[in-house]
């Protein structure tokens, strides 16, 4: 498994020599930290200062050089081949500009250019036809038409499909209790106090413990489950299937890989079929999922085809797929909709998808919606839902915002939460933290990924989208094969990149936050922090990719001085998942509480002296000095 070698904590007083120049492959052989000193930071960043080979060097925009290189040095592989000369890319200066430098023949150098010149040229201006804008309908207008339409006949819905078994039904208050503790200790209440609710309402079903007890009316269920070789249902599904089969509204709270999709999901098939319209009366979908992302999207709709069940068809809509086949797609009748929501707002703003027609809906990640902004999208979009459907919400977290939302659009529900509703990481991961200053960072990945084994696979993780795209082309120069995921790249390379994981045609992916949820790839062995995340909750997520489906992972995380806001909190989920906590993470910690309180009370002499605040604070004077 690749590891990182440390010793006394890496500091910024001990430097890393770098093992190869980014011109040439990584050795076969191990490479083990040194304490020889780099000769030159330009030795690192630029290669070795030998001199250049005399040739034709021609200057390249820094931003075109990706282009240059091409997905894995296919371009300037080809490039080389089809002209006879070496094109070797140095490094951009300051002023974004690269250079390449052709060899070989007068000729070839020749053609060589001749080439480059081709692939990197601007492509024409299109010609600019003025179109006629799309209406807008505005919100004030949305609601007016609600009101003056004539009222909307909608047919009966069925949402109890529960028997329950009666091994179930005769359990003990003892017995109950010791599966839900057995079971990552799985809490259950009613969110809401209403003094209307009567006893039925508040009856909470018991949990079950096989996929018979919850699915023995249903075999054809029980068989594809079979067929995707579960052995046991996950300590949310326990619970959750009685619930959801009940017809009761839910409310999930469980960290990400923890089955909570299957939990919505298979109630959700059968509701479908139970039903009395069939499926050529009805007039749009029965079930409606959204997702803050594409790639969760996609990821729930690949885990509905896993199960055939009636001929139920499904469909996934999002931004930055094809607009015009999603639509052909829901108008010729499925009976899912899975969407993002933002094109779920655009789809039912031209009605090519009517939503009162829904009568399951689930608010996948809710809490990763309303943390993107897409509160005024959904609320929009589900304006003409039905209001006694039946809603499921499921949330790694539960801030006012997702409590706000489950307040508008759910009756009664029930609150299903695994183990604490405290931020936590899954304690199958390892999770390693290393202090270490921005120019260390760098050596280190590289190390970590030469180092890796065969069977390892690893999403890094980083701030910037520029950042990405720079080490995916070092690591092309350096033929290093990997992919790169972020919200600039079209979706179709999003996707190619996602399944050349998963099949383990490549075993690095370079990614932002894009990735940190959505992604269910079970066998990603490590998550690897290059930058800290921006908050501690999507630190939680990104260690959620590894050590899912009983598997262990390991997570390795770098701070640097600008991380300290985020140390109290991250030792808080460390403590939690019994890891270790470095001395210095304390020490950051402490010092930051401290400045927090001379600020404070800086601001308030500030006050009470009438004078407008002004801090002198420097990064610098902050820290004490040198880190």
């Amino acid at each position: 498994m690749a590891e990182l070698q440390m010793n006394e904590g890496w500091n910024s007083d001990q430097e890393f020599e770098y093992p190869f120049s980014v011109e040439e492959s990584i050795p076969s052989q191990k490479i083990h930290r040194t304490k020889t000193r780099f000769n030159n930071v330009r030795n690192y960043k630029n290669g070795s200062q030998q001199t250049k080979p005399h040739g034709l060097i021609i200057n390249i925009d820094s931003k075109k050089v990706g282009k240059l290189i091409g997905k894995g040095g296919c371009n300037i592989k080809e490039l080389q081949e089809k002209s006879n000369a070496k094109i070797k890319i140095e490094q951009s200066n300051t002023y974004g500009i690269s250079t390449a430098t052709l060899t070989g023949s007068q000729a070839a150098q020749n053609k060589a250019k001749e080439l480059i010149d081709e692939l990197l040229k601007d492509p024409p201006q299109p010609v600019k036809i003025e179109q006629e804008k799309k209406k807008q309908i505005p919100w004030s207008q949305i609601n007016k038409r609600n009101h003056e339409e004539e009222p909307f006949s909608y047919p009966p819905i069925y949402k109890n499909f529960y028997k329950e078994d009666p091994v179930i039904a005769q359990m003990s208050e003892e017995h109950v209790a010791e599966i839900r503790l057995k079971n990552n200790n799985i809490e259950v209440q009613h969110v809401f106090d209403d003094e209307e609710n009567t006893a039925n309402e508040l009856c909470i079903p018991n949990p079950i413990e096989t996929f018979e007890q919850a699915f023995h009316n249903y075999p054809e269920v029980l068989q594809e489950i079979r067929k995707q070789g579960f052995t046991k249902p996950s300590p949310i599904q326990c619970q959750a299937w009685p619930i959801l089969l009940s017809g009761k509204d839910m409310i999930g709270i469980a960290q990400t890989g923890t089955g909570k999709t299957l939990a919505f999901l298979l109630p959700a098939l059968i509701h479908i079929v139970g039903q009395k319209t069939s499926f050529n009366e009805r007039l749009g979908p029965n079930v409606l999922i959204l997702a803050p992302t594409r790639e969760l999207a996609l990821q729930i709709e690949k885990e509905v085809g896993k199960y055939s069940y009636h001929d139920i068809k499904a469909v996934c809509v999002y931004g930055g797929g094809n607009r015009q086949d999603q639509i052909d797609t829901v108008t010729k009748g499925v009976q899912i909709v899975i969407a993002t929501p933002g094109r779920l707002n655009d789809l039912v703003s031209v009605r090519a998808i009517d939503v009162r027609s829904v009568t399951y809906l689930v608010l996948d990640e809710a809490d990763r919606m309303l943390d993107m902004g897409f509160e005024p999208q959904i609320r929009k979009s589900l304006l003409d839902v039905r209001s006694d459907r039946q809603t499921i919400m499921t949330s790694a977290t539960w801030p006012p915002g997702v409590r706000r939302l489950a307040r508008s659009y759910m009756q009664n529900p029930i609150q299903v939460f695994i183990g604490s509703l405290d931020l936590a990481a899954v304690h199958t991961v390892k999770q390693q933290i290393y202090m270490i200053s921005e120019e260390d960072k760098m050596p280190m990945l590289y190390e970590f990924i030469h180092n890796m084994e065969p069977e390892d696979k690893v999403i890094v993780f980083f701030s910037k989208k520029a950042r990405v795209d720079d080490l995916s082309s070092e690591l092309a120069l350096a033929h290093i094969s990997c992919q790169s995921i972020h919200g600039g790249r079209d979706q179709e390379d999003r996707e190619l990149a996602i399944e050349e994981l998963k099949t383990g045609l490549v075993r690095i992916l370079l990614a932002t936050d894009v990735a940190s949820r959505g992604l269910d790839i079970e066998d990603i062995t490590h998550v690897f922090n290059y930058d800290f995340p921006r908050d501690i909750e999507e630190y939680v997520h990104r260690v959620g990719r590894t050590g899912r489906a009983g598997k262990t992972g390991e997570s390795i995380t770098f701070m640097t001085k600008d991380d300290w806001s985020h140390s109290k909190e991250l030792i808080s989920i460390l403590e939690e998942a019994s890891q270790l906590v470095p001395d210095e993470l304390y020490s950051m910690a402490e010092r930051y509480e401290a400045w927090k309180i001379k600020k404070a009370e800086e601001r308030a002499n500030n006050r009470l002296c009438g004078r407008g605040y002004k801090s002198g604070f420097s990064r610098q004077n902050r820290w004490g000095g040198k880190w």
